[in-house]
């Protein structure tokens, strides 16, 4: 990743994602501001930051979801909220209805649909086809006819992903997805997000600092505006101008104190 010139349109068109002077505002306050940088092809960025710092924002801009106040956001040389076969996106799991009665495929077949579908919308075959080797890249074929309700996290993870999937995207957009699931899932997951990362581009949001770090090839840190961009190497001075105070990091729940001790 590297930052855009804001001032000059002399850039790849065709990079996943070109970002410049983005501000974003919900009313009067600031989600992000003055943010530029660009992820090019097969890189596998984290974005991390506090609550409220503007992660989900800056996904949102990325996919099109949010109006943009000020700056640009291009998609392979196209304006945001344009290119929707060519992102897959998985949102977090506390935004998806678990108690809805439908099965694993026809969630993943659901990647499938188009922007403007019929109410009588029938899948064709190739759709048939593209669902079950979603299901097989993640590998959860074998799930393909339980309800969602019965799935564990690590399994209703899979399959959020394995829709994505079915896009057969260039670029993929995670919003915290190893958030509620237990250890032994979040590494499956960070293993099959690495597997992916050979064919695509992979933008990944999340809390866990530490385990984001040892996964992802660069990071990109926002608290607002991008503290810090660059190798997924996290230190005292990047954590806090992040969180604005040091901040004890934690590793395979033992905490560790690698930054001075916070007082008042």
């Amino acid at each position: 990743m590297s930052i855009c010139n804001g001032e000059s349109d002399n850039v790849n068109s065709k990079l996943p994602v070109c970002i410049r002077n983005l501000t974003v505002k919900y009313g009067e306050n600031i989600a992000i501001e003055n943010v530029s940088f660009e992820i090019k092809e097969g890189e596998y960025l984290g974005v991390i930051g506090p609550n409220g710092g503007g992660k989900t924002t800056l996904l949102r801009s990325i996919l099109g979801l949010t109006p943009v106040t000020a700056g640009k956001v291009d998609i392979y040389g196209e304006k945001a909220g344009k290119t929707d076969r060519l992102i897959g996106y998985v949102p977090q799991i506390t935004a998806v209805d678990k108690l809805f009665p439908i099965t694993v495929s026809e969630v993943v077949l659901t990647g499938r649909l188009k922007s403007k579908v019929s109410l009588f919308h029938k899948y064709c075959k190739e759709d048939l086809e593209k669902t079950e080797q979603a299901l097989e890249a993640v590998g959860i074929v074998h799930l393909r006819n339980r309800m969602i309700s019965d799935l564990s996290g690590g399994e209703f993870q899979k399959m959020l992903i394995a829709r994505a999937l079915a896009v057969e995207p260039k670029l993929m957009l995670l919003d915290e997805p190893t958030a509620s699931v237990d250890a032994q899932s979040r590494d499956a997951i960070f293993s099959l997000l690495n597997r992916l990362n050979q064919k695509m581009t992979i933008v990944l949001v999340t809390h866990d600092l530490m385990a984001v770090s040892s996964h992802v090839k660069e990071l990109a840190c926002i608290n607002g505006k991008l503290v810090y961009h660059g190798i997924a190497e996290i230190n005292e001075e990047i954590v806090q101008n992040l969180y604005n105070c040091p901040v004890d990091l934690i590793a395979h729940g033992v905490p560790h104190r690698v930054l001075k001790e916070h007082k008042g």
